[in-house]
């Protein structure tokens, strides 16, 4: 059987530096942001959720974990400037199974881009149409975030498949 979703080996597709930082844009409870912190250890990321009871789990599990370099934020990642991170202070931002959920899609990927460096890279999982397992409503497909990226001139650095459910998209600034 094929594994449903390994962070830790979408991670390896990004070539990632022990010392960069990274944002988690709608982080949940860290199922990114903390292999993403194990991968960063010299580095920082930012996990920014609009509810505070996912991000209190998040602290929770990386005090269990003691892992000391993530930040968390309570925001909306949906408005400009709503991560609250300064222009350019980021290499990578992880957006994992959050398009479904967003209504302005453009908005998001317009606030990513503003904390990215140049060069930073987008990391974009969102789940698959036609697939009986997942959320009913709201998938997106990959083709329109590709059409979105090329509207906001991010350049398309990689395209794969991240499980049997999730499309994966790598985009650079």
């Amino acid at each position: 059987m094929r594994e449903f979703l390994n962070p830790n080996k979408i991670l390896k597709q990004l070539k990632l530096k022990p010392d960069m930082m990274g944002a988690d844009f709608g982080s949940g409870s860290g199922g990114w942001a903390i292999p993403l912190a194990q991968e960063l250890e010299d580095g920082k990321v930012v996990a920014i959720d609009i509810l505070e009871e996912p991000l209190s789990a998040l602290k929770a599990k990386l005090k269990r974990k003691n892992i000391d370099n993530v930040e968390t934020i309570k925001s909306n990642v949906e408005v400009l400037h709503g991560s609250k991170l300064l222009s350019g202070s980021c290499d990578l931002v992880l957006m994992t199974n959050l398009l479904f959920q967003i209504e302005d899609k453009e908005l998001v990927l317009k606030e990513a881009k503003r904390v990215l460096k140049e060069k930073g890279r987008i990391l974009i999982v969102d789940w698959k149409s036609g697939k009986s397992f997942g959320p009913k409503h709201n998938r997106v497909a990959s083709s329109e975030i590709k059409k979105l990226a090329k509207t906001l001139s991010l350049n398309i650095e990689k395209e794969f498949e991240a499980s049997p459910y999730h499309w994966a998209l790598i985009l650079i600034k």
